[in-house]
Order: C-alpha cells, then sequence, then structure tokens
C-alpha cells in the first residue's frame, strides 16, 4: 500500500526544490526553510515507519549464472550468398 503522506511530502520537496533551482535562490529563502523542514518531517516519518514494522529478515535470492554466449568468429553469410558447402548453380 501506498504512503500519501509520504508520497505527498516528497512531491512538495520536488516541486519546491524546482523552483528554487529555476529562480536561483538562496540558501535563506523562504522555499530553502521550507525544504529543509521537508526533509526533517520525511526523515522522522521513515524512522516512525521503520519503529512500528516489524522486520522480516531477507532471504538470499539465488543468483542466476551468467552464461558467455560464444561469439562466431566469422560473419554469418547471409540466405542470399550460397553456403560454402553447397555447389554454385
Amino acid at each position: 500500500m501506498a504512503d500519501l503522506y509520504l508520497k505527498a511530502l516528497e512531491s512538495e520537496r520536488k516541486q519546491l526544490w524546482a523552483t528554487c533551482r529555476l529562480k536561483g535562490l538562496a540558501r535563506d529563502s523562504m522555499e530553502r526553510q521550507r525544504i529543509a523542514m521537508i526533509d526533517e518531517d520525511i526523515a522522522a516519518h521513515k524512522a516512525k515507519q521503520g519503529q512500528s514494522k516489524p522486520a522480516r529478515p531477507q532471504q538470499a535470492k539465488p543468483k542466476k549464472a551468467k552464461t558467455k554466449q560464444a561469439k562466431p568468429k566469422h560473419a554469418e553469410p547471409q540466405p542470399d550468398e550460397p553456403q560454402p558447402d553447397e555447389p554454385k548453380s
């Protein structure tokens, strides 16, 4: 389930940050101060979420073996070209 409060905070922060970058606002501007407040709210919310949820042990996923495909030394002949083993007509 999506955490709508967290999504709203992150969306507001993203919008404010874009505005600050576009306008070139100084660090002491109201928008930048609001971004700092939102960062604190996000950190507090994530910490609160981490405490309320019981930690589930992560199961190790089996890794897929990487197989290298052999590259042909010579380019494959085109279908229109006669094969070397076939007699030319």
